[in-house]
């Protein structure tokens, strides 16, 4: 009798027990996850804060800080930003693909990205007005390119590219490799 009385005491307790841990376990993981939320309208709220203040009159600065989410948010996004003015700093590179046209210019950072983790790149082929033709810098110069973004098709496939106003060689450069 004595063993079935402490059973009945027991039970209880056992289940108020059991109640309270899963009612802690449950308000924790709630918490948390209220806190991952937060977290992630903080994010956004920076991204935002950073695109924001990079826009200065009618030119878009896409700055070191944020660079290559910066650049992906205009190749995702590529009607709220076509035929505007955008202005980003970056190394001058060309390359030819094909024999009988002229090189394919970037203005670019490296990012994470590619076969090896590092060697992706983010940032915009640049090209001058058909009627205002400037030499191109050496390749690798530090460069800030200002101009407007426009995109072409090449068989099915669109294009995004700066249409240049400026282009200028500057003796400081910034980071060459962007994480974000």
């Amino acid at each position: 009798m004595n063993n079935k009385h402490k059973s009945s005491v027991y039970s209880p307790v056992i289940t108020a027990v059991l109640i309270v841990i899963t009612v802690s376990l449950f308000m924790n993981v709630c918490s948390k996850a209220d806190n991952k939320s937060k977290n992630t309208m903080t994010a956004l709220d920076e991204n935002t804060f950073y695109t924001k203040m990079a826009e200065q009159g009618n030119i878009i600065e896409i700055r070191e800080r944020m660079f290559a989410t910066q650049v992906s948010e205009v190749y995702m996004n590529p009607n709220d930003y076509l035929q505007k003015t955008i202005r980003l700093e970056g190394l001058f590179m060309s390359s030819q693909p094909y024999q009988d046209r002229d090189p394919v210019c970037y203005v670019v950072r490296y990012a994470p990205g590619g076969c090896c983790g590092d060697d992706g790149m983010a940032g915009f082929e640049v090209k001058w007005a058909k009627s205002q033709t400037e030499p191109n810098p050496a390749g690798n110069s530090w460069v800030e390119a200002t101009g407007v973004l426009k995109q072409y098709m090449e068989g099915m496939s669109k294009y995004l590219y700066l249409e240049l106003s400026a282009l200028t060689v500057l003796d400081k450069r910034g980071a060459e490799y962007v994480r974000n």
